[in-house]
């Protein structure tokens, strides 16, 4: 039995939909949870048909899944240079794009952060301090420094305890598992976050600047939404989101 003709016209109809609905997944360091999804929701209210899926986590890690064949379109990393070894070392399809500068803050739930500065970190009353590990994770990276530049690293070295990424590592605080953190300003002034604790933002010159870069990945080459996408992010919605959530932006001027 023949299928009616209209419903051969209707599949017709939707075979170009089914044919343009394109996917990536996008590898995005953890700072960016907040202001990422916020991106994503609304570019897709105005590319319904495309399907982009974000994973988090610590850029040191991504950097090394890409190089083992990890499934990832795009990567948003929290230090520009674990892109640019990508891009040297034949694992991407475009150039390493610079998107925005990070800034570090204490931040607390129990304490008062905004009246504490980072030699707070040396009172008796704290005996957990959480940073990422700056092993593989920038921002841990940049704390390590700050507390070196301040003279205090050897000084609480023993109360740090560390996150597998900047979302990990405000867990701990979140969770009462450390009294203080330090962490991504882009975390500490998401809703989430703000309604419970308040920060310090760490002066800027004492460690070298989180600048951020995106590429994207060999594996889509021939992928056209991860070239939309990732231009979408110059675009002035997305630019107003990251503003939003404290990140300073190229072009812009840096703060204090």
């Amino acid at each position: 039995m023949k299928p009616p003709k209209y419903l051969l016209l209707a599949c017709t109809l939707l075979l170009p939909l089914f044919a343009y609905a394109e996917k990536i997944t996008v590898a995005a360091a953890a700072d960016l949870k907040f202001a990422m999804d916020e991106i994503v929701t609304v570019f897709q209210k105005t590319h319904p048909s495309d399907d982009v899926q974000v994973v988090y986590g610590s850029s040191g890690n991504f950097r090394t899944q890409i190089q083992q064949g990890a499934p990832y379109d795009v990567f948003f990393s929290a230090d520009i240079a674990f892109p640019r070894q990508l891009v040297q070392s034949g694992f991407t399809a475009s150039d390493t794009t610079p998107y925005a500068v990070g800034r570090i803050v204490l931040w607390s739930t129990g304490m008062d952060a905004t009246q504490m500065t980072l030699a707070s970190l040396t009172d008796s009353r704290i005996s957990r301090i959480a940073i990422a590990n700056p092993k593989h994770a920038p921002y841990g990276k940049r704390a390590e420094e700050a507390l070196r530049a301040s003279g205090l690293w050897q000084k609480v070295e023993s109360k740090l305890v560390y996150g597998e990424n900047i979302a990990h590592t405000a867990q701990y605080v979140q969770t009462g598992n450390a009294q203080v953190g330090i962490i991504a300003l882009s975390l500490a002034v998401s809703p989430d976050l703000a309604r419970n604790g308040g920060y310090f933002l760490i002066p800027a010159g004492l460690h070298a600047p989180l600048e951020q870069g995106f590429v994207i990945t060999k594996r889509a080459a021939n992928n056209p939404l991860a070239k939309r996408f990732t231009n979408y992010m110059h675009s002035k919605p997305a630019r107003a989101v990251m503003t939003k959530y404290g990140f300073v932006l190229p072009g812009e001027g840096s703060q204090p």
